[in-house]
């Protein structure tokens, strides 16, 4: 058969969408969208038919190009079209603050707020009481006061830029001291010297990365040294023949320079988790020690939106405020009512435990994760009979770049099959319409039950039914 006679039977595009099955299409989508799309399909078979060889044209199957054909395949694009690139996943790695994952998951009522808040107006900027213009900085100036014991607070989108602004605000052609051993990565190839240059202020290392004593910072302030700072080292551990200056012992050097004293906290604890093996700095704590400035994640360890939060004395926060950088880094409504009713649960530690989802599954005991998996097993083994299906010891993480060393004893389901790997069925469950990521762990594919919630474990046996 000749090109001309293949390409001459392509439909029309007037004449595929007149088909029946585009009339929900028209009204979800709207025809412009349709017929875009149709004109896409439809260039696209003309391309490929253009691009085949002698041989290839001879045998090529013309039923594709009746107007059904067409029109499905346009309509399994526009179904395609519809899924959103952001959704939902089931996290069973064990990782609880998983950055590729999103980290944080919010609580039940941070959710609620946002959907309040979002769904209309709201007083973002107006004082409801005075009738007149307000500001987005005091919406959670009372709580974190409450909560933290510092004099102000402000609420930048992430703790990167929440670097930035503090470098920038308090030592823009300054020097500022940092230990050697304090200088991280935050992932990204995002550096600490990198936002410092960014920032306008000038890093000034001291020690060595392995020992930093007091006498290196006194060393090193001179008459440009514009404040002193403490980098928490959160996403790794320097072991060994090690020293570090602490927070009060930087505070003592800082008053006697009349310098402030910053510390860069990342992880944005607030509450002692000790008992649980997180030998981690909190924020009211370390306020406590006479720090001018702190800043940490909202949505590590806090367990709320992702944001940067600073907080300190009101002299420098005021200073942030009135920066140029400060309306390009603010946060919009919606995470102030997430973040809003995720330090409310912060008023009592029992709730915050009880609600806040990074706190409850950090603290989940192991009698629980163990009925748990007993339920999820037994849902996996109703749904797949062919499935090899057994419970183990696992190790669970913080992750987020909090807490490296700390590794929490979990519970797993542990799922192999005679007919297929490992490896495919991780991939298939990738790919079912509510994706599931789970971990390989010695040839077994580990859900582990700490980062599950209950209402998901249908979900997992449904994406196992159809495995081999």
């Amino acid at each position: 058969m000749k090109r001309n006679e293949v390409l001459r039977q392509i439909p029309k595009i007037d004449e595929v969408l007149k088909e029946h099955l585009f009339s929900n299409a028209f009204e979800i989508s709207g025809r412009d969208v349709v017929t875009a799309m149709a004109r896409r399909v439809i260039d696209e078979v003309r391309s490929e038919i253009l691009s085949l060889s002698e041989a290839a044209l001879e045998a090529y199957d013309t039923t594709r190009l009746s107007v059904s054909q067409i029109a499905g395949e346009i309509m399994d694009r526009l179904e395609e079209d519809e899924i959103n690139h952001l959704h939902g996943v089931i996290n069973a790695t064990g990782t609880i603050l998983h950055t590729n994952l999103g980290r944080a998951p919010l609580c039940d009522d941070a959710v609620r707020n946002v959907e309040m808040v979002s769904r209309g107006y709201s007083n973002l900027e107006y004082d409801v009481k005075l009738g007149k213009r307000g500001s987005r900085h005091d919406i959670l100036q009372e709580l974190m006061v409450e909560l933290t014991g510092a004099e102000d607070v402000m609420i930048v989108n992430n703790n990167a830029s929440a670097t930035m602004l503090v470098l920038s605000a308090m030592a823009e052609g300054h020097e500022v001291v940092v230990s050697r051993g304090e200088l991280v990565e935050i992932g990204g190839a995002f550096r600490i010297p990198d936002i410092m240059v960014q920032s306008g202020a000038t890093l000034h290392e001291v020690g060595t990365t392995n020992k930093t004593k007091p006498s290196d910072y006194e060393k090193a302030i001179n008459e440009n040294t514009g404040a002193l700072m403490k980098v928490h080292t959160s996403n790794y551990k320097i072991m060994g023949f090690t020293e570090e200056v602490e927070l009060d012992e930087l505070v003592d050097i800082g008053k006697d320079h009349d310098l402030p004293v910053i510390f860069d906290m990342g992880n944005g604890l607030m509450v002692n988790l000790s008992e649980y093996g997180l030998d981690e700095p909190n924020v009211p704590a370390s306020l406590a020690t006479g720090i001018d400035v702190i800043l940490f994640s909202g949505d590590k360890l806090l367990g709320g939106p992702q944001a940067g939060i600073i907080a300190g004395k009101r002299r420098y926060i005021e200073k942030m405020k009135k920066h140029p950088l400060a309306r390009a880094l603010r946060v919009d409504k919606m995470t102030f009512a997430a973040m809003e009713e995720t330090l409310k649960k912060y008023r009592d530690t029992s709730v915050a435990m009880r609600d806040i989802p990074v706190l409850r599954m950090i603290s989940t005991p192991r009698d629980i994760l163990l009925g748990r998996a007993d339920k999820l097993s037994a849902k996996i083994r109703e749904a797949n009979d062919r499935l090899n299906v057994r419970i183990v010891d696992a190790e669970d993480q913080i992750g987020g770049g909090s807490a490296p060393m700390v590794f929490l004893p979990g519970v797993a389901v542990a799922v192999t099959s005679d007919a297929t790997t490992t490896k495919g069925i991780e991939r298939a469950l990738r790919k079912y319409e509510i994706p599931v990521i789970a971990r390989i762990h010695e040839d077994e594919l580990l859900f582990s039950v700490r980062t599950v919630v209950d209402r998901e474990m249908d979900d997992i046996a449904a994406a196992l039914k159809e495995v081999e």
